[in-house]
């Protein structure tokens, strides 16, 4: 695709190209699935057209109820459709009613709450005018479809890719160079690091029938929580340096999450994109802070809720956020009660008592990542039990290669984290001696080497 995109034909023909690009790296996941995004485009492009033309407030919500029905009604069938019908069923049964429809055979298609918030932001922005209508079918087309972010993020809106399409790009060679590197960095952190190193240990502990002991248990909870940063991570790291390849900018997902001090901060660092876009589409819209305490909790918490609910169609991903959302709440209300001065958070932010705040952080985002794992809730109380010492005769599981490993590279994650917490991965490897740079990215690449049987779907593909 890089040798095509770079031919010398016009910038329309070298857009239409990688346009054809983009939905052949989707129909190779499942062809029939490219009428679903090509709808969802056409949709999308003409409705946010009239809507930001319509001076009618009534035609205007008509316009939005359908852009919402068409948008959320194919993300609810495929991703919730199941679901739904599942918990319909339960709660039918539970008043005495014998239901039993067929077994319903929905296949979820790749990236669809990815590309569905990428076209909704779009028809809000119109409706709302917070920016220009997109003025090429072509363009709005290679916006949601662009194949670095498609599939799982980063969540991009308009103003910050459309722009880049309305000129003939290419990448200059400090982009072309720094593209490589990010690529080559996203899938040692995919593919060494996440699958050859902590995903086994990760899927026999939550994949375990039986009570664990606490070592166990709390290991193969750090193993997922170093295998889901890493892998998401570094497929946001690949999209960001393939983009580059090409000449684009796409923006930051990831920000040394588990340096973060607090809640508020670490999800102002973890899925950067998905965040903003539930802040400014969901959590404002709720009342957010404008509109009382009371209303701030709630916007705060179902904010939360949702968020959970679309990382999947199971009651645990919400509890997830719900756990999330009551951290948020605790953080609120001391904040609130007492708020540091400057000269306190920047000892917070350098000194040992600011690393010890990220690392209470980080152990209760790891309660979190329990019922993020745990296909249901007997097995994430299971779990609890066993990471907190309450299940009786819990069992030795795990190697002690095993152990030593996440011992190993979860720490590690935690350290670079904070070191680094404020600085960009482009800038360190600026400021190293040429050589030096080339011995880490030789390395990179050697282990890549070594590990490339160990590769499966990036996690966040199922989202």
């Amino acid at each position: 695709m890089l040798l095509v995109y770079n031919l010398p034909i016009s910038w329309k023909a070298r857009k239409t190209s990688l346009l054809i690009g983009s939905y052949l790296f989707y129909a190779a996941w499942n062809p029939p699935f490219i009428l679903l995004l090509w709808l969802s485009t056409v949709i999308d492009f003409f409705v946010g057209k009239a809507l930001f033309t319509q001076e009618n407030p009534y035609k205007k919500k008509v316009l939005l109820v359908v852009s919402l029905i068409g948008n959320l009604g194919m993300l609810c069938f495929f991703k919730y459709g199941t679901f739904l019908l599942e918990n319909f069923v339960s709660l039918v049964n539970l008043f005495g009613v014998q239901f039993h429809p067929a077994e319903p055979n929905i296949i979820l298609p790749a990236g669809i709450s990815f590309y569905t918030f990428t076209t909704l932001c779009y028809t809000i922005d119109m409706y709302q005018k917070r920016s220009e209508p997109v003025k090429s079918l072509l363009d709005f087309s290679l916006f949601v479809t662009f194949f670095p972010h498609l599939v799982a993020g980063p969540i991009v809106r308009p103003p910050q890719l459309v722009p880049q399409f309305e000129h003939p790009r290419s990448a200059t060679k400090k982009q072309l160079l720094d593209g490589l590197l990010l690529l080559s960095l996203g899938l040692f952190m995919k593919v060494v690091l996440a699958d050859a190193l902590l995903s086994a240990t990760a899927d026999d502990v939550f994949n375990s029938s039986f009570a664990l002991t606490a070592l166990d248990a709390w290991t193969g909870v750090f193993a997922f929580s170093g295998q889901i940063f890493l892998d998401f991570a570094g497929y946001s790291t690949c999209a960001i340096g393939v983009a580059l390849c090409l000449g684009f900018v796409l923006p930051q997902n990831f920000n040394y999450p588990y340096a973060a001090i607090g809640f508020s901060d670490f999800w102002k660092r973890w899925h950067i994109t998905l965040s903003a876009w539930l802040r400014d589409y969901l959590y404002i819209p709720l009342g957010g802070n404008r509109k009382g305490k009371f209303r701030m909790y709630a916007a705060l918490m179902l904010t939360m809720l949702l968020g959970g609910l679309w990382h999947g169609a199971n009651w645990t991903f919400v509890a997830w956020g719900g756990l999330h959302g009551l951290y948020l709440w605790a953080e609120k209300f001391i904040t609130d009660r007492r708020k540091p001065t400057t000269e306190e958070k920047v000892r917070q932010n350098r000194q040992w008592i600011g690393f010890l705040y990220a690392f209470l952080t980080f152990m209760l985002v790891n309660i979190t990542w329990v019922f993020f794992r745990s296909e249901s809730f007997g097995k994430a109380w299971q779990l609890l039990e066993s990471m907190f010492g309450m299940a009786s005769e819990g069992k030795v599981l795990l190697t002690t290669m095993a152990i030593v490993k996440v011992a190993i590279i979860v720490p590690a994650i935690l350290i670079f984290h904070w070191i680094l917490r404020n600085r960009k991965v482009i800038e360190v490897a600026y400021q190293m001696k040429w050589w030096s740079l080339g011995l880490v990215w030789s390395f990179l690449v050697l282990m890549l080497m070594w590990a490339q049987e160990s590769g499966s779907a990036f996690i966040y593909f199922q989202f």
